[in-house]
C-alpha cells in the first residue's frame, strides 16, 4: 500500500520523499473514491500514492519531464491518473474534487484557490508543502482570506542514516492545510 522512494522512477525532477510523502496523504485524509487534484505533481509520487490508497486522481504540472515521469509511475505502479500537461488552474477542466494537493503552484497561488472556490467541495481539504517561509504565510494568508477553517501548520523534519551510519537530513518541509466551508 506505501510505495517505497526507491520504486519510483526519478530522473532530474524533484520528487517528495516517503516520509513526507505519507504525511501529505495523511493529512489529505484520504478515502477510496475521494477525488484529488495534485497541483505540480512532480514525478508523480502524490498522485501515484493517492490513487494507490484509492482515490481518483487528476495531476498536473506544466514541465515535460514531469508528465513523462507521472506516466511511467503510475504505469510502474498500475494506477490510472488523468495526467494535465499544462499550467493550473488555466488548463484544468471545471470539475469537482474533494481534495486538493499543492506541490508547486509556479505562482499561482491565488488563481488556484479562486479555482478552489469554484470546484473543492464543501468540507474538502486543501493541502500544500513547501520549503520557503514567505510562500507558507502567503498560502495561510489566503486560507483565511477564502474563509477555510482548522488550519492546520506543520513543520517536519526528517533524516535517514546512510551507508556509514550518520544521519543525514533532509530539507524541513511545511504542510499546512485547511478545510472548505
Amino acid at each position: 500500500m506505501w510505495i517505497k522512494d526507491e520504486d519510483f522512477i526519478r530522473g532530474e525532477v524533484p520528487m517528495t520523499k516517503f516520509n513526507i510523502r505519507s504525511l501529505i496523504i495523511a493529512h489529505l485524509e484520504i478515502k477510496p473514491g475521494d477525488r484529488v487534484l495534485d497541483v505540480g505533481c512532480g514525478t508523480g509520487s502524490i498522485s501515484v500514492e493517492a490513487a494507490s490508497h484509492g482515490a481518483i486522481v487528476t495531476a498536473i504540472d506544466k514541465e515535460d519531464d514531469a508528465i513523462e515521469l507521472t506516466r511511467e509511475n503510475s504505469k510502474k505502479h498500475g494506477v490510472d491518473l488523468k495526467i494535465v500537461h499544462g499550467v493550473a488552474p488555466e488548463s484544468l477542466e471545471d470539475e469537482e474534487y474533494d481534495k486538493i494537493f499543492i506541490g508547486g503552484s509556479t505562482g499561482h497561488l491565488r488563481e488556484i484557490f479562486e479555482y478552489a472556490k469554484k470546484n473543492l467541495k464543501s468540507n474538502g481539504i486543501i493541502e500544500a508543502s513547501f520549503i520557503l517561509l514567505k510562500n507558507v504565510q502567503e498560502f495561510k494568508n489566503l486560507l483565511k482570506e477564502y474563509d477555510y477553517e482548522n488550519i492546520e501548520t506543520h513543520l517536519v523534519t526528517t533524516a535517514k542514516e546512510d551507508r556509514i551510519g550518520l544521519l543525514r537530513g533532509e530539507n524541513p518541509i511545511f504542510i499546512v492545510k485547511g478545510y472548505n466551508k
